[in-house]
C-alpha cells in the first residue's frame, strides 16, 4: 500500500510524532492507522523511560484560579532546560494540568505518597463491602484489588483520567509530552485550595 501524505498528516495529528517516525510507522503496518498509533507510542514511551533518569530543575509555576475565584491551584512542573520551560506546548500542559487538579481535586501527586494507614483503612472498608454483597471469600482479594485500583484514581493525580478527555490519564499525559518536546518532564508539586474548605 502507497502511504500518503495525508495519511502521514493524519497520524502527525493524532501523536504529535514527527514526519519521518509517522510514515515510517505507516510502512511498517502497511498503512494500518491503529497500529502505526501504537508503535509510535511504544516508541514514546521507550523515549520518556531513556529521559526519566535526566534531572529536570528548570520549568514554571503556573496558578490557575477558577472562574469565580472560589478554587485556585499552584503547581510547580518542571523539565531540563530554560529554553523547554518557555515553549507553548510546555506551558500548555502547565495549563492543562492546573485545570484539572481544580476540577478533579486530587489528594496525592502518586500512590508511593498516600499513606500506609489510608490504605489499610480503605482496604478493611472495601473487604467490608465485598463480603457484604454476598461475594465468595476466595475472589474478595481480587475485588478489593480492582477496588482499589478505584480509590488511586480517585485521589491520585498521575492516576486520573484527564478532565477533557478521561480516556487518557495524567501519566500517559506527561510521557507523550516527554516524547513530543525530548525533555524529561515532572510535576514537581502542587496545592489546590477551595473557599472556605476545613483548615
Amino acid at each position: 500500500m502507497s502511504i500518503t501524505a495525508q495519511m502521514v498528516k493524519e497520524l502527525r495529528q493524532a501523536t504529535g510524532a514527527g514526519v519521518l517516525d509517522a510514515k515510517k510507522a505507516l510502512e511498517a503496518t502497511d498503512g494500518d492507522f491503529d497500529k502505526a498509533v501504537d508503535i509510535l507510542r511504544e516508541k514514546g514511551a521507550a523515549r520518556a523511560a531513556k529521559r526519566a533518569g535526566r534531572d529536570a530543575t528548570e520549568g514554571i509555576i503556573e496558578m490557575y484560579a477558577h472562574p469565580g475565584n472560589r478554587v485556585g491551584v499552584i503547581l510547580e512542573l518542571n523539565c531540563e532546560t530554560d529554553f523547554v520551560a518557555r515553549n507553548e506546548q510546555f506551558k500548555s500542559l502547565a495549563h492543562d494540568l492546573a485545570l484539572h487538579i481544580a476540577a478533579m481535586s486530587p489528594r496525592f501527586l502518586s500512590s508511593d505518597e498516600v499513606p500506609q494507614d489510608e490504605i489499610d483503612r480503605e482496604v478493611e472498608v472495601l473487604k467490608s463491602q465485598a463480603l457484604a454483597e454476598g461475594k465468595p471469600e476466595n475472589i474478595v482479594e481480587k475485588i478489593v484489588q480492582g477496588r482499589i485500583s478505584k480509590f488511586y484514581e480517585e485521589i491520585c493525580l498521575l492516576e486520573q483520567g484527564f478532565v477533557k478527555d478521561d480516556k487518557i490519564k495524567i501519566k500517559d499525559m506527561i510521557t507523550n509530552a516527554i516524547s513530543t518536546i525530548g525533555e524529561n518532564i515532572k510535576i514537581r508539586r502542587f496545592s489546590r485550595y477551595e473557599l472556605g474548605e476545613s483548615l
